[in-house]
């Protein structure tokens, strides 16, 4: 089974590996019911999706009636304003069928007037504490895209105790000097003060570009089971990291088994590896 861990200070052991919810995003019911199957197969008990999901939330809802307890379960909001993050947590209450949320995230956080919004006085940062305090939601995170996004996450842990971040870690991002420096910062703070970090984007090769989309994930992901257990291997290789699973359905069962079958390898030996498999960046140079 997959190693299963803290969740930073949120008392929960999390499976390594989480499950995104936006696979279930576009998919029928009975497509989402073939989906999450697989979370009993491979015992992954962490749920991630988000109200922009399309109908995720709806799609995981009626797995919730049946098994809440076994499940941390987390949703996020890209509302900025006090009343509309409240009024966007009430929707995802109800469609996730729930009383509770575990962890609730301020999603995609990166742009500076978005980030002076929430976190000013009629902001979500107050309707986030307002809604743990009232045990609507449990624990508070906020989670991020680009280049940027360390050095952001790093700003808003300063202005609150979040207990979650998340963000892109990948081979490619990692060849990006400032990136790289940004992230260890960051994961060192979190470590600190014992924050949960997640982590995106693992299974990615790079833009589409020319290339027709084919799959559920706005990039082009790498496809043979070889590349995505290397892939995977060089995020779980770094202890107390999560990754959070691909976006494409057809994609998660080779994710899944990736992670259930990792062993611990060195990373000079993984990043020779990855160096081969020719992978981009999915983010342009931070300006």
């Amino acid at each position: 089974m997959i190693e299963k861990i803290p969740f930073g200070r949120t008392g929960h052991l999390s499976t390594r590996t989480l499950f995104g919810g936006f696979a279930v995003g576009r998919a029928t019911q009975a497509k989402a019911d073939q989906i999450l199957e697989l979370l009993f197969e491979y015992g992954i008990n962490h749920i991630d999706t988000a109200a922009s999901y399309f109908d995720s939330e709806l799609r995981i809802g009626p797995w919730m009636a049946q098994h809440r307890d076994k499940f941390f379960l987390a949703t996020k909001t890209e509302q900025r304003t006090y009343a509309g993050a409240l009024a966007e947590l009430e929707q995802s209450r109800q469609r996730l069928g729930v009383d509770v949320i575990d962890l609730w995230q301020m999603h995609l956080l990166v742009d500076e007037a978005d980030w002076q919004t929430a976190m000013g006085p009629d902001g979500a940062l107050k309707a986030f504490i307002e809604a743990r305090d009232k045990g609507l939601v449990r624990f508070l995170g906020v989670t991020g895209h680009g280049t940027h996004v360390a050095q952001m996450h790093l700003r808003s842990l300063a202005r609150h105790d979040f207990a979650s971040v998340l963000l892109p870690y990948n081979y490619s991002m990692m060849q990006n000097a400032q990136y790289a420096a940004d992230f260890q910062q960051l994961w060192a703070v979190c470590r600190e003060r014992n924050i949960a970090v997640q982590t995106i984007k693992a299974v990615a090769r790079g833009h589409w570009g020319d290339k027709k989309a084919v799959r559920n994930t706005w990039y082009e992901p790498l496809e043979a089971q070889a590349d995505i257990d290397t892939a995977v291997a060089y995020v779980l290789s770094q202890p107390g990291l999560f990754l959070n699973t691909v976006g494409d359905p057809d994609l998660l069962p080779r994710t899944l088994s990736a992670a259930q079958r990792f062993k611990e390898a060195g990373l000079e030996k993984l990043n020779d590896t990855l160096n081969t498999m020719r992978t981009t960046p999915l983010f342009p140079e931070p300006s």
